[in-house]
Parts: C-alpha cells; structure tokens; sequence
C-alpha cells in the first residue's frame, strides 16, 4: 500500500511520501534505544511537565490537526476536533495519576514476615522501546492512548501508523518534540506492513501494541510470541446494543443512531446490531430507522455533515458485498443499502442502511460490518437476547437498555464483552480499562490496568 493521503471525499491523492529504507529504520531503532537510557532515568514530575505541555499544544492546534485528519481518512471535522480535544484530556489526566498508578506497592506486614524478609515492595519499570501499530479510523486517540501512559511509565514509543493517515503521524511526531521530549523518545517509521516484522523481531524493541484487524493482530502476535515479547491486542468488535421493554425507547433509538454512525460507522466500539426485545422491536425499529434515513451525508468538512465517507474504495467495496450477501439471503433492507444519491461515482460514500430478518447464513451475522450499516435483531426473552449478543467471534463492548436491576445483573454476568454500558453508549475514558476477549483481542489500554501493560513488574525483596 503506498504512503500517501487520498482525500476519501474526492478519492484525490494529495500527498505521498517515500518508505524510510533500512538505513533510516536502524538509525530510528538506535536513537530510540539511546532515549530509554535517559528517559527511565527521569522523574516523574518531569514527565509530566513535558507531557501536559504536549496537550497544551494540542489543544492549539485543534482545527488545524482536525482538519487533517477529516481530509485524510473522512471523518466529520466536528468529531475530528473533539477526537483532539479527547487526546488532550487523556494526556493531562496521564501527566496527573501516572506516579500514583505506579508507585510501588507494599504487601501486608504479616506477609512480608512470612516470607522471611525485613521489607519487600512491588516496583513498576519500563520495558523499553515499544512498537505500536495502529489504525486509520481514529488517529489521534489509537495513538495517544498507548503514547501517553508510555511516556509516563519511562517506556519510549515507535509508531507504525497506517499508510493513509502519514500527515498525522508525522504531527504527533512533532507534538512530542515540539513539547521538548527528547530526540527519540516518540519516533513515527513511515514504513509498509511488510517492514513490521523486522522492527518486532529487533532485540531492541521489547514489545508492540496492535489497534487494527484480526488478521493484522494474528501476524504481530504470531512474531511476538515466536520473539517472547508482551503484546497488547485490540482487534474488530461487533458490539450488541439490546433493548428490553423497560428501556425509554426514545432515548435508545437516539442514541442506537449515534452509536451506529460514530465516525462514520467505522468505529471497533460501535454498536452494529442491535437485539430488540420483541414487545418494542416495532417501536424501536420505527424510530432507529427514521433517525439512520434522516442523516445528512455529505462533505466531511461542512460543519453541518453527520456521515461522511468512508477511509478507503475498497473499505465501501467490503461493506457492499456485506450487504448485497445479507440482501441476497433473505434480509430486508429498512433503509439504505447503497451508495447515497449524488455520491455514487465520487468519493466512498455508503448510504445509512438498517438491515433486518438476519440469519446465520449471512456472512453479516458473524463478520463485522464496518460503516453505516446496522443488523436488527428480535429476541422472544432475555435468554435470546443473550445469545444473540454472544453469537459473535467478537467481544469488545455491550450496550444493553433496560430499568431492571436484575437483567442489569445478568447482562454483566452473561455478556462476553471487554465492557457493559448500561443504558448508554459505549466510550472510552482514560480512567477506565479498555480491551476485548474472544477474537477482540487481549489485554488493556488506558486506566491504570494500561499503563503497567507495558512495566515490568519487579518483587524487591530485603532479607532480616
């Protein structure tokens, strides 16, 4: 795949960059390795200042960066100036709870005696350079949430970001300089996913985190593993959102809209199908599919546009063949269900689309759907609910609707998701961990649980 951005709403290259080679590769890994040496040394408090300072300067250049990221991957520049405004908060809250979340541990008296020991304590280090292969859809935050606690930790970041967003590589880059890290300390590889292995096989690099598709997950873990190097996974997810007839339907299908389409719906953590119990399946059915058909598609960067285009030609090509298999099997589409009138020959537009009466057959029951397209869903119960929410390789996120205390209790029980948002939407907060189970990944980003991912976790024992 080349470097280069390609306007999605114009399917225009505007800019492309050559591949460092592997003369520049190896001066990036030695440089990063020569800036853990120094930056494990630093305190804390000089982490932070260096870090806050960074989202200060984020937030000054929010609609600049914005305007970027919406003209190299679509998403409405709205959502794109609130994506670094979100980047910014999670690194001052990181540049304020890091020394708490790391500070070392001491483990009960009697314990410590038992041991034989005058004193033990758990201390948290870093690891080294980490090697962080992200995605496209979100890319400020994809990367800011492993930056952030990394930095903060004593680790030092080299970032493989996804070929179509290299302006915003480059920019976090220069965020991190410009907020006076030192050289090497945050480095982006404008490198193909061929050069991935290399770099993860390289001593000098201790770990990776991966934001991205399962495939891509499979290929990282696989060279980690053969490398015995910690990684973090965070793959697809096909999040159910499910409505009992307690819920307050009005708030549900409003919300159910802006959980589908959340960055043009090419969001991990948005919802895509959608399990109704069937005593309001027609209410709900009504209100989500006139909210999906009156979104108003259109240039990412008018203020006024809800959905704009999808990243890449052959990201709407995937979901077209979504549809068109589920339509040719029996679904029926509520609304939607091609490319919207006046965008069929320019840009990557895909039209809001409710789809229902979706079966196992479907390739869209079990893969996931990425963009504006939801699956509907009628559950006779609860126990159907619940199945139907788990019948997924995925396991992300939940959203579940209801006013019963005792369904609450046993979605969180039942569910086989990362998360459980009740009678709201899913979202990601840097004081709370984020991550999968199933084929949705392993391990967590963000909270304190993120941030020792990538620490090595050191007993300190003093003998009598």
């Amino acid at each position: 795949m080349p470097i280069a951005t390609v306007n999605p709403a114009t399917g225009e290259t505007l800019k492309t960059y050559e591949a460092l080679d592997a003369e520049a590769i190896e001066r990036r890994l030695a440089a990063a390795q020569s800036a853990f040496r120094t930056h494990r040394t630093t305190t804390f408090a000089e982490r932070a200042r260096l870090l806050h300072r960074a989202a200060d300067l984020l937030d000054e250049d929010q609609r600049d960066i914005a305007r970027v990221m919406t003209t190299e991957m679509g998403k409405p520049v709205k959502q794109a100036r609130a994506e670094a405004a979100k980047c910014a908060k999670a690194m001052h809250w990181y540049a304020d709870h890091a020394e708490e979340l790391l500070a070392d541990e001491e483990p009960a008296d009697s314990d410590v005696k038992d041991s034989g020991a005058s004193r033990a304590l758990v201390r948290y280090r870093p690891l080294g350079p980490v090697l962080a292969v992200m995605p496209w859809n979100f890319p400020l935050w994809q990367v800011v949430r492993f930056a952030a606690p990394a930095l903060m930790a004593g680790n030092v970041g080299l970032l493989k970001h996804s070929s179509n967003v290299p302006q915003t590589a480059l920019y976090l880059e220069d965020l991190f300089r410009r907020a006076g890290f030192p050289d090497g300390c945050f480095q982006t590889l404008l490198i193909g996913s061929g050069a991935v292995e290399g770099i993860l096989r390289d001593p000098r690099v201790r770990a990776a985190t991966l934001t991205g598709s399962e495939p891509a997950g499979r290929a990282v873990a696989s060279v980690a593993g053969d490398q015995v190097k910690k990684t973090v996974l965070e793959l697809g997810g096909s999040d159910p959102f499910v409505v009992m007839p307690s819920a307050d339907i009005d708030r549900a299908a409003k919300t159910a809209v802006t959980a589908r389409v959340q960055n043009n719906g090419q969001s991990c953590i948005a919802a895509k199908r959608f399990i109704v119990h069937t005593d309001v399946f027609d209410a709900f059915a009504e209100r989500f599919t006139a909210g999906m058909a009156a979104l108003k598609v259109g240039d990412p960067l008018d203020e006024d546009t809800e959905v704009g285009p999808l990243s890449t030609e052959q990201g709407r090509t995937d979901l077209e063949e979504l549809v068109d298999d589920a339509v040719e099997n029996g679904a029926t589409v509520l609304c939607g269900g091609e490319r919207p009138e006046g965008y069929t020959e320019r840009g990557y537009y895909y039209a809001p689309t409710v789809l229902t009466d979706i079966t196992p057959e479907m390739r869209i029951h079990l893969e996931e759907a990425f963009g504006p397209v939801a699956t509907l869903y009628r559950a006779a119960d609860l126990d159907e609910a619940v199945a139907i929410a788990n019948d997924t390789p995925f396991g992300l996120s939940s959203n579940v609707w209801t006013r019963e205390d005792a369904e609450v209790d046993r979605f969180v029980r039942d569910l086989e998701a990362g998360g459980v948002f009740v009678n709201g939407m899913t979202a990601s907060h840097p004081a709370f961990p984020f991550g999968g189970v199933k084929r949705s990944g392993y391990g967590r980003e963000l909270s304190g649980h993120g941030i020792r991912e990538f620490c090595n976790i050191t007993t300190v024992w003093h003998g009598a």
